[in-house]
Formats: structure tokens, C-alpha cells, sequence
């Protein structure tokens, strides 16, 4: 009996190791980088030379930098709308169509995250190119919106399926057709899920990178630009400061979106 409870302990004291070991060797590199954006040396090792934020100041007055900030920015902002847009529409039909075609354009929808994005760059850019249009800042504008739909189908459909169909149909009983309820009913309720799915879809196309460098033209995004840096050695402290901006952004947006999502799922909850 007493034999038991000692492997079980065994075990748990493995799995707890195994754990940390797991985090130190995923989260370990992402630490680092900020570490050394403040070192005063251009070479990334240790023991650390003073600090510094010398290279931080080198984002002031890079027209290069400032270029590819503006063009992801854009094809961010543009690239989360539409995937929002497209998301909430799949995802409320899936949800409260009646056909079946709904659902198979949800599954379809959501199958993008699965596929490599190498395998994605290149059909994109083969589909680009046989529409004419080429290498650019909409051809990355239509990729991302296909990396960031299964996001915010995901999101979406997960937030109308915790709003109780009573509602809809209390509605409909008292005379509001599909359109109304969907507009003053289900839209509102969906809020808080709307402005997650859009931070997430932003983010993932403002990190996003394979898919860009296949179908970037002349005015790349800022991770071709981080990308293209890497090459000179003296770029490298200047690469990490900025990789430590994009992270801090990062971390903020998507913990926004979270707090947007839990707020969603309390208010459902209540209701």
C-alpha cells in the first residue's frame, strides 16, 4: 500500500521536472533577447557589458524602420478587418444557418492553420501572379486575411455558441427577422469576442512572416525587415531592441484579447 503512493510521488516529482525543463528550453531564448537589447556590446554573450538603451535610440530618424512599420501596420489593420468581418459571418451561419453548406465553409474556413505556411506562400503566390497582380502590398493583404481567418472563426464561433438560442428565438417569436436579430441581438452580445478575434487577427498578420516573404514586393513588412538585418552583425543589438518592442506590444494585445474573451464568457455566464 505504502509502495503505491511513493511511485505516484515519483512520478508527479518527473512530470514537474519535465515541465520546467520544457519552459526553460521554449520561454529561455524569449528572455534573452530583451537582456541583451540592453547590453552595451554589439555581440550577444555573456558576462554582459554595461547597460545600455543606446540601441533603442537607433529606431529615431530609420526611414527603413519606419517604412516597414507603416506597411505592416496597414496590411495589419486591413488584413484583422476583413478577417474579422469574414469571421463573424462564417462562424454565425455555422452556428445558426440552416444548411449544410454553412458548416462545410466553417470546416474549410479553419483548415488554413493546419496546411504549412511554405505550402501557403507558394500557392498564394502562383494565385497572384495568375491574377495579375503580382508581388505587393494586397496580394499580402489577401494571404494574411487566409493565415488569420482560422483565428477568428475559432473565437467567434466558441462566443456564439455560449449565447443561449432562447434569445434568438424569444426574438424571432416576437416578430424580428434573421437580419434584426442578428444586428441588434447577436452583434451586441458578441462584442467582446469581435474585439478579441480582430487584436488576434492583428497580430497575426502583423508577426506573420513566410507568407509575406513569398508575396512581398518592393515595400517589405517589418518582419522581412528584422529578417534582412540579421545578415550584418553590427544590426544584431538593434534587431533584438526592436524584437523586444514587438514582444512587449505583442504580449499587450493578446492579453487585451484575453481579457476581451473572459469578459465575453462572465457576461454569457450571467445571462
Amino acid at each position: 500500500m505504502t509502495g503505491k503512493p511513493v511511485q505516484e510521488r515519483k512520478q508527479g516529482r518527473g512530470l514537474v521536472i519535465y515541465v520546467i525543463a520544457y519552459l526553460v528550453f521554449l520561454y529561455l531564448p524569449v528572455v534573452l533577447i530583451p537582456l541583451f537589447s540592453f547590453n552595451d556590446s554589439i555581440q550577444a554573450a555573456f558576462p554582459l557589458k554595461g547597460f545600455t538603451v543606446a540601441w533603442y535610440a537607433t529606431f529615431v530618424g530609420n526611414q527603413a524602420l519606419t517604412g516597414a512599420l507603416q506597411t505592416s501596420l496597414l496590411i495589419g489593420l486591413l488584413s484583422a478587418s476583413l478577417a474579422t468581418l469574414c469571421g463573424i459571418t462564417v462562424a454565425y451561419m455555422d452556428i445558426y444557418g440552416r444548411s449544410r453548406l454553412a458548416g462545410t465553409i466553417s470546416t474549410i474556413a479553419r483548415l488554413p492553420i493546419l496546411i504549412p505556411g511554405v505550402i501557403v506562400g507558394i500557392s498564394l503566390l502562383i494565385l497572384v501572379n495568375l491574377a495579375g497582380l503580382g508581388p505587393s502590398r494586397i496580394a499580402i493583404v489577401l494571404g494574411h486575411i487566409l493565415v488569420a481567418l482560422p483565428t477568428t472563426v475559432v473565437i467567434m464561433r466558441s462566443r456564439f455558441l455560449a449565447i443561449p438560442r432562447s434569445i434568438a428565438e424569444a426574438a424571432q417569436d416576437l416578430g424580428a427577422g434573421d437580419a434584426i436579430v442578428f444586428r441588434r441581438i447577436m452583434l451586441p452580445l458578441a462584442l467582446p469576442a469581435i474585439g478579441s478575434a480582430f487584436m488576434l487577427a492583428f497580430l497575426t498578420s502583423f508577426d506573420e512572416f513566410i507568407v509575406a516573404f513569398f508575396l512581398s514586393g518592393t515595400e517589405p513588412t517589418l518582419p522581412l525587415y528584422i529578417w534582412s538585418q540579421l545578415r550584418f552583425p553590427k544590426s544584431l543589438p538593434t534587431v533584438m531592441a526592436l524584437g523586444t518592442s514587438i514582444l512587449a506590444v505583442s504580449i499587450v494585445i493578446a492579453g487585451s484579447a484575453e481579457l476581451l474573451r473572459q469578459r465575453g464568457l462572465s457576461r454569457s455566464a450571467r445571462g
